[in-house]
């Protein structure tokens, strides 16, 4: 039997409000404007060097709002030892800039010393169950701190997965004690790739592992929807957000976008639209 992993204190300095990706074109014009935003993500690989410009501004920037870091390396569901440089860099990073949440996906990407330029879904079986619970439990051994895992956009799945991919998601946060952060857009590209039931796969989540939501755009190619990180939050997702608050409740919210970077304007209409969402749901839940 598995021994019960330690259980660690969640993060509470984010607040449960929307926050937007701080990108490196809108450095200046947040330090200059300190618009208003609840908080900021950054991909941690991105800050893994010891000084120069990306950390100086990270930091000027943690100074005035609270911030997330966001792993796309760790490579949870590889089998074999994770990456001890990458492990090492992420927690000189966590020490440094001190945030209030650190998560990484529920996926994996690399094959021995190889890293692929993707973000590729697991078989969820018994075995990957227990290599992501082993891997989890040794980087919050290391952080001393609760991470999250997100659920990943796919187009395709194994067939010979044995779990329902919410349930394996949920079996992981009860074994480690790490949180969730839920793609709302990830969860909606997969409903029209996958047809995975998204009011299914809500209802299988544990309400109280629910730290953070993430919002994006997406892509129509053909027939399947591509997770581009380069558009508006589109309509169906907003709806499916709100579905979402009704279970969860407010918790950190956050608008991706990642390529062809808009105006920091843009962010903030989404992040503001998203805090309309937010209130609606209070006032419907009261």
């Amino acid at each position: 039997m598995r021994v019960p992993a330690i259980s660690f204190a969640a993060a509470q300095s984010v607040p449960a409000l929307p926050g937007i990706g701080l990108r490196p074109p809108h450095y200046q014009q947040i330090l200059r404007e300190r618009p208003c935003v609840g908080w900021f993500e950054v991909h941690s690989e991105n800050y893994f060097g010891a000084g120069g410009q990306p950390i100086h501004y990270l930091e000027r920037i943690r100074d005035a709002y609270p911030l997330s870091l966001h792993g796309v390396g760790l490579s949870l569901g590889s089998t074999g030892r994770l990456d001890t440089d990458h492990l090492r860099h992420l927690c000189d990073l966590v020490s440094r800039v001190q945030p209030g949440l650190v998560s990484e996906h529920l996926s994996w990407g690399r094959v021995g010393s190889n890293h692929l330029n993707d973000l590729l879904p697991l078989p969820y079986t018994e075995e990957a169950l227990d290599v992501v619970c082993d891997h989890i439990d040794e980087v919050q051994e290391r952080l001393r701190r609760q991470i999250l895992v997100e659920n990943i956009s796919s187009y395709l799945q194994f067939c010979h997965s044995t779990i329902p991919e919410c349930q394996f998601i949920a079996i992981v946060a009860r074994r480690t004690g790490c949180g969730i952060l839920l793609d709302v857009n990830n969860l909606y590209v997969n409903q029209a790739n996958n047809g995975v039931d998204p009011v299914g796969y809500l209802d299988a989540l544990p309400v109280d592992a629910i730290c953070e939501i993430h919002l994006a755009g997406h892509e129509r190619v053909g027939r399947l929807l591509l997770d581009t990180h380069g558009a508006r939050v589109a309509a169906p997702v907003w709806e499916l957000y709100a579905r979402a608050l009704d279970r969860f409740g407010p918790v950190p919210t956050l608008i991706e976008w990642d390529t062809d970077i808009p105006p920091l304007e843009v962010l903030l209409e989404e992040s503001s639209h998203a805090a309309a969402v937010m209130r609606t749901h209070h006032a419907f839940a009261s």
